[in-house]
């Protein structure tokens, strides 16, 4: 499953808005916000697609039943572009376990890349949810790198990934790779350049957020 968060109208179109805005770009803090903002939306639709069960819950004038999450999913998050994205997911499912995974391009000098990945810490993965979040989808390396990496750990019942912005290239590699995961995006853009990276996109998602960083 692959859903366009921004295919019908909402204020998330906004944000993507501002997010690819070569000016709005300047001002680092409203980048990350809107970040956050993209999986606060996603986390609410995601949710709409988990278990839940009813639970009776005193009031000061009696009880009532509500519905509530059956479990806290595991959310996991590529360093360190994927910062921003996973603490809008982290404000939604706020008493979720929390995984951490070290993933880059490692450029060569004919211009190619290997996606290198160094460091992982995460709780029991076993039969549970797990939402990876990325900023950018796009050549779908890094995330099925990623997945594969996490499976060694526990293998979960259900994977959802939530990007900002997807490339349909990446897209098709991961639905090959895990077809069974299912993807949320903010948008999907549909051309890739020869380095990897999306247009008309938004540029590097870790820098803008962050600041340049040294190439490894």
């Amino acid at each position: 499953m692959v859903v366009n968060l921004s295919e019908r109208y909402s204020l998330l179109s906004d944000w993507i808005a501002e997010l690819r805005d070569v000016e709005i770009q300047n001002d680092r803090m409203r980048f990350r916000r809107n970040l956050e903002r993209i999986g606060e939306a996603a986390a609410l639709e995601i949710s709409r697609h988990l278990e839940f069960e009813d639970r009776e819950i005193q009031t000061p004038l009696g009880t009532a039943v509500c519905k509530v999450l059956k479990e806290q999913p595991v959310l996991a998050t590529i360093l360190r572009a994927g910062l921003p994205l996973h603490y809008g997911l982290l404000h939604y499912f706020d008493k979720a376990d929390n995984a951490f995974i070290s993933a880059y391009r490692k450029h060569n000098r004919d211009g190619s890349f290997e996606i290198s990945l160094d460091y992982v810490s995460c709780p029991e993965l076993e039969n549970r949810v797990v939402i990876i979040s990325d900023p950018m989808l796009a050549t779908g390396s890094s995330l099925v790198k990623t997945i594969q990496f996490l499976r060694e750990e526990g293998k979960p019942k259900e994977i959802h990934i939530v990007v900002a912005i997807a490339c349909t290239v990446g897209i098709e590699y991961v639905k090959r790779s895990e077809p069974q995961a299912k993807i949320w995006c903010g948008a999907i853009d549909d051309e890739l350049t020869a380095k990897g990276y999306i247009v008309p996109g938004l540029g590097d998602a870790g820098d803008l957020a962050f600041g340049n960083k040294l190439q490894m």
